[in-house]
């Protein structure tokens, strides 16, 4: 079985104004994963992200990249014990 985890994440650099939000909801819909992304008032893009941590993995590499039209600095990651409130993935 699979281990569950919970990860914080927030994106530096071009992401707001560039689908970062969409793209990343999609591409955590496809990887299994529950949670919300938001965008923060420094510029930055702020993901929670749960389910199965291999699949989380593939969400951080994703984020590095971000959409088409993003230019990612840097992304902060912070690893946490998995609750399990989300049922969706949301853009809030």
């Amino acid at each position: 079985m699979s281990e569950l985890a919970r990860v914080s994440l927030k994106i530096f650099g071009q992401v707001q104004g560039v689908y970062y939000r969409f793209t990343a909801k999609a591409e955590a819909e496809k990887l299994g994963l529950f949670g919300w992304s938001s965008n923060n008032d420094d510029g930055s893009v702020e993901i929670i992200a749960e389910g199965e941590k291999e699949n989380l993995d593939k969400l951080i590499d994703w984020c590095k990249k971000g959409s088409f039209l993003a230019k990612v600095e840097k992304v902060d990651i912070d690893w946490q014990k998995y609750i399990g409130e989300f049922k969706s993935f949301e853009i809030i």
